[in-house]
């Protein structure tokens, strides 16, 4: 009888083989089958060049990065050992390039071995290969020069020994990604500059020099380089900016165990640290791994500089009375700190290798630090006393900030009721954002005439008093600071879109609290009006861009000319549109004048012109006018003085019959 193709038995059981392994599961290996990943495995490479410069093999890289995106990495170390292995019964080639976990850096106590390993797990130089189109191999050592060929994750042609008078040993391996295992190998220069610089600061007197192929065939190169490693670096930082402090270069090593049941290991420490009030950066490498998410090194410098300033605070009595402790933020806010550690075991938090895990890692650099903090303020009182009220400016800093943020907030999105009420706000008595529809007007006069000539179910108004700032050119917090606008964002209700990062703990934005399905704006039809209507929706666009894109903000036309025939009144929004009435009407005798100002309309005018859904002329801002709109605004309110002249000087005699020179 046939299985079901939904039957699952012992026959559907199947394991990946070599290549494969890391061929059709390249993100299990390199964290990603994208181009993270595929930079990965480029570093798996470095690594091992570094460890032997690192053990004192070579203290020169050279990493080339060809246009076709193939890469080659060439070491002046011992050069990896690839002939045969009495012990294990195979050529070592076949147990590093095609064997996962097998390598030189498992022994730790073997005198041979790499003490201080960056590729600890054995699957670096192995997993690569099988990840590469083509891997050429070169190694000189023992008086031979080794060849190596692989295609496609397997060899293509029998290891080449040929005896060599060279003196000089090492290693070139030069291979190109492949596109069947990577979605992407396009690797940026950039990413290679980046990984460059950052190991010859944590690996001092090590000398990488990057090639970039051209066009023309030549190679554009790049030397990095510290003779004394991250003092250097974090002297570079500081830019000829003068520090709070000195750099402090501080170093020691430990032995310890992660738990009772586990063997001892060594640890090696240094620290390059300053305080700056113009500078902060942290950064922690182990291994020579640059951690971007840190782990333990991180969280001892947190735990470390936090109780040893804390502690100064309070034996000094500079806190104030019921005033709370510092944070880790206020120190982070003034200190420039690159850590590196080595040790002969580390737990990684994964394969990338972006954060350790180790206990007695972060116990041994927790005490280090606290120690070396402790001896440094009583041996640099001055400096500790600099340090000191530098970071509770900081937290003073922090928490009036905060205090200003969350009163903003309340400000912008508090409820409107006895106690928060805005000035001149004229509700409706629907409660229903679905029919809700707020007027904003222009003045207290036009606002009278609203509130006559309205449906007060659903319409509500707010009058605009004079002109409004100019939200373009405006920083946020003088923006904040006007009554104006603060009372249009309370009365909407949906807080505001602040996209700057220095003033992200501003934005308050929540589309769900609009208390509103229209928010009209209705200005007189003159200059001033035309003014005023632009201010207004300007101010949307820097503040609440989301309630133009949806749909939300509209413009009230009002009628240019009344025109009065017969004992009836008909209203021309256009100049083609009064010439149309003034044929309609025919030879009766008529009155035609511009039509007035909002708040010399009668009720009934207002009603029947402005309020109406039936009558009334409402133009939607839309989605599809925004970036036309933001250009017309930088051009017009914003800082391009020569574009705006150059405007004015072009199109200003289409606008001269509109100008009021009387």
């Amino acid at each position: 009888m046939a299985a079901s193709k939904n039957s699952y038995g012992n026959d559907s059981i199947s394991a990946l083989k070599g290549a494969d392994r890391v061929r059709k599961r390249p993100g299990v290996i390199f964290g990603s089958d994208g181009l993270e990943g595929c930079e990965h495995s480029i570093f798996e490479i470095l690594s091992n060049a570094i460890d032997e410069a690192r053990e004192g093999y070579g203290k020169k890289i050279t990493v080339t990065r060809y246009l076709d995106y193939s890469v080659q990495v060439e070491d002046r170390g011992r050069g990896i050992p690839v002939d045969y292995n009495p012990k294990e019964g195979r050529y070592n080639w076949e147990l590093l390039f095609c064997e996962m976990y097998a390598g030189g850096k498992y022994n730790t106590n073997a005198a041979e071995s790499y003490e201080f390993s960056l590729g600890l797990n054995g699957l670096g130089l192995c997993s690569t290969q099988y990840a590469s189109e083509y891997m050429d191999v070169s190694i000189c050592r023992d008086g031979f020069v080794y060849e190596l060929h692989f295609k496609k994750g397997e060899p293509s042609e029998d290891m080449k020994k040929t005896a060599t008078k060279r003196r000089d040993t090492g290693t070139t391996i030069r291979w190109k990604p492949d596109l069947e295992v990577f979605t992407d190998i396009a690797v940026p220069a950039d990413y290679y500059r980046d990984i460059l610089k950052r190991q010859a600061v944590v690996n001092p007197g090590v000398q990488f020099l990057l090639r970039n192929e051209q066009e023309d065939g030549s190679f554009a190169e790049e030397e990095f380089f510290y003779e004394n490693g991250i003092q250097d670096y974090v002297t570079e930082l500081l830019g000829g900016e003068e520090p709070l402090t000195p750099v402090q270069f501080w170093s020691a090593a430990a032995v310890g165990r992660d738990r009772e049941d586990k063997p001892d290991y060594k640890v090696r420490l240094s620290v390059a640290l300053c305080f700056s009030n113009k500078l902060s950066l942290t950064e922690y490498y182990h291994n020579s791994s640059f951690l971007e998410h840190g782990g333990s090194p991180e969280r001892a410098v947190r735990s470390a500089t936090v109780y040893q300033i804390d502690s100064y605070l309070k034996q000094n009595g500079k806190y104030l009375k019921n005033e709370s402790k510092i944070t880790y933020q206020d120190v982070a806010d003034c200190l420039v700190l690159v850590s590196s550690s080595f040790s002969t075991q580390t737990s990684y938090e994964n394969q990338t290798k972006k954060a350790i895990t180790n206990k007695f890692i972060y116990d041994a650099m927790n005490e280090f630090l606290r120690h070396q903090l402790e001896i440094y303020f009583i041996e640099n009182p001055d400096d500790a006393l600099r340090i000191c009220e530098q970071v509770l400016v900081n937290k003073r800093s922090r928490e009036n900030a905060e205090k200003t943020r969350l009163n903003l907030k309340k400000k912008l999105s508090g409820s409107i009721d006895l106690a928060n009420r805005v000035q001149k706000f004229v509700d409706c008595r629907s409660k229903d954002p679905a029919e809700r529809e707020i007027y904003i007007v222009e003045g207290d006069s036009a606002l009278g005439a609203c509130k006559l000539g309205r449906d007060a179910q659903f319409q509500a108004i707010i009058p605009v008093r004079g002109k409004i700032l100019n939200c373009l050119k405006a920083e946020y917090d003088k923006i904040f600071k006007n009554d104006i606008i603060t009372d249009i964002i309370k009365v909407l209700g949906c807080g505001v879109e602040v996209k700057s990062k220095a003033n992200k703990e501003l934005s308050t934005f929540d589309l769900s609290n609009l208390r509103w399905n229209k928010i009209v704006i209705c200005t007189d039809a003159d200059v001033d009006g035309f003014q005023i209507r632009t201010l207004i929706l300007t101010m949307f666009y820097r503040l609440t861009p989301t309630l133009i894109e949806q749909g939300y903000v509209y413009i009230a036309e009002s009628p240019l000319y009344e025109i009065t025939a017969k004992g009836k009144t008909y209203f021309a929004y256009t100049e083609p549109e009064k010439t149309k009435v003034l044929e309609e009407i025919g030879n009766a005798k008529y009155t035609i004048q511009r039509s007035k100002g909002l708040g010399e309309n009668d009720p009934d005018m207002m009603w029947l012109t402005t309020m109406n859904p039936e009558t009334r002329r409402l133009i939607r801002v839309s989605p599809a006018e925004a970036e036309a709109t933001s250009q017309m605004f930088d051009l017009l309110l914003g800082d391009n003085l020569s574009g705006r002249k150059d405007f004015i000087s072009q199109n200003g005699h289409l606008y001269l019959d509109d100008l009021d020179l009387s």
